[in-house]
């Protein structure tokens, strides 16, 4: 588990989402007459501005807005992600990662183009989905890292992924337990049902109870009012809506949300 103070600096490190607005080629984008690149590359800027003024410990991109998703993106996905985050990057002072929803193939090799310190997606496990049965490939996607000599980007395996139930009556913990000893994660996520629902403490200590070398990561719904809890059990948080204006996944981030957040997370790492 050393990587993570290695790579964020701290213990029970808080990375932040940062949603970048509907692409081009994504229903939302070409059904919104006021949509333009430069609008999303604004808008990430002041997003990302005010997640690391609010002094969070880094800040993933991914493209949240692109409903309905892929499980494999077109190209022009991660192109535009490249494009947004080449012309903001310049203001970035903490570590950063990549998710470009649902397909880890891509999230490696936007990490690869632009600097990314690691990914967070599904690489693992095959679901039963609202974009459809989601089959993965763990060994190509393992091989594809090496292969674009990205080795030291680490992967995040979500494998508890929202709006899927896994193919298979298998406990979490088991899943916990042979995706850590057949895949070689860097860190494992648990999540709840949908993007800003609370993720089960007690599925949090179950997946932190089963494995032993792997960072476990709450995943989704973390609070202020629950964060103190949650990293009681968790190695650290990927946070996204509740830094948002009213805690409300389509509104933009509040930066008085995010500090008051991490004053909380400060006061706890300190005790």
């Amino acid at each position: 588990m050393g990587w993570l103070k290695e790579t964020f600096n701290t213990e029970k490190p808080i990375i932040a989402m940062c949603h970048f607005r509907a692409l081009v080629g994504d229903p939302l984008y070409q059904s919104d007459s006021d949509s333009s690149m430069e609008r999303v590359v604004e808008l990430a800027r002041k997003d990302m501005l005010a997640l690391q003024n609010g002094g969070v410990d880094a800040i993933m991109f991914s493209n949240e807005f692109s409903l309905p998703y892929f499980t494999k993106v077109e190209q022009i996905t991660p192109v535009c992600m490249a494009r947004v985050i080449g012309e903001i990057k310049s203001d970035l002072r903490i570590p950063f990662g990549v998710n470009v929803l649902w397909d880890p193939i891509a999230s490696l090799d936007l990490a690869a183009a632009t600097g990314a310190k690691f990914i967070r997606e599904i690489i693992s496990g095959v679901y039963a989905s609202d974009f459809g049965m989601w089959d993965t490939d763990v060994g190509k996607t393992a091989r594809h890292r090496l292969r674009l000599g990205a080795e030291n980007v680490k992967m995040l395996f979500n494998i508890v992924p929202e709006a899927a139930r896994y193919m298979g009556d298998r406990t979490v913990e088991d899943i916990a337990k042979t995706t850590e000893f057949n895949c070689l994660p860097d860190a494992i996520c648990v999540s709840g049902l949908t993007a800003g629902m609370e993720t089960d403490m007690q599925i949090i200590k179950r997946v932190k109870d089963a494995v032993k070398r792997m960072p476990i990561f709450c995943n989704t719904g973390v609070r202020a009012d629950n964060v103190e809890s949650q990293l009681s059990i968790a190695d650290g948080a990927v946070v996204g809506t509740t830094f948002k204006v009213d805690g409300k996944f389509e509104n933009y981030i509040d930066e008085r949300r995010v500090a008051e957040f991490m004053k909380v997370v400060r006061a706890f790492r300190a005790n």
